[in-house]
């Protein structure tokens, strides 16, 4: 079965390159971004403004190719490819909560962006506390990194 998806948008940031780019959004806090959304879509944004944070889901478009098993960054460990955020995977879908500032008509002004500019959006999600008070919530290999963002593969082509 083949899936296809046309870009609802594009998120504009800072990083023209992979390299030197934040690894994730808490690496990358503070910075500000903008997602254009296309017009035909505009009226899909109504009540977004009332959200604190958004979950963006974007195509990896400067990534090529995967492997099964990864080395993190400062961490001699191989975990499993699904067991990190690597932008190098099969389907090349990435995920970022970021921190809406404002809506302008179809621009969405948000910030602690961690993708390339020119990013390709798929869709957007406001974000939800997913896990319920007093659920244990556990971050697997990555409980043992000293930094949380040591974890992310030491991969510029994201």
């Amino acid at each position: 079965m083949k899936i296809e998806y046309e870009p609802i948008g594009v998120i504009h940031t800072p990083f023209q390159q992979p390299t030197g780019m934040p690894r994730n959004p808490f690496a990358g806090r503070g910075v500000r971004g903008t997602v254009e959304v296309d017009p035909a879509y505009a009226a899909g944004l109504k009540d977004l403004d009332g959200f604190s944070h958004l979950v963006l889901l974007f195509h990896f478009h400067r990534s090529d190719g995967y492997e099964l098993e990864v080395i993190p960054r400062r961490d001699g460990r191989r975990p499993g490819l699904f067991a990190t955020r690597s932008p190098r995977r099969p389907n090349g879908i990435g995920l970022s909560v970021v921190r809406l500032d404002r809506v302008e008509g179809n621009a969405l002004h948000v910030l602690d962006v961690d993708m390339v500019d020119g990013t390709p959006l798929l869709d957007i999600k406001p974000y939800l506390r997913d896990v319920r008070d007093g659920d244990a919530v556990r971050i697997g290999w990555l409980a043992a990194a000293t930094d949380p963002a040591a974890g992310e593969p030491d991969d510029p082509s994201g």
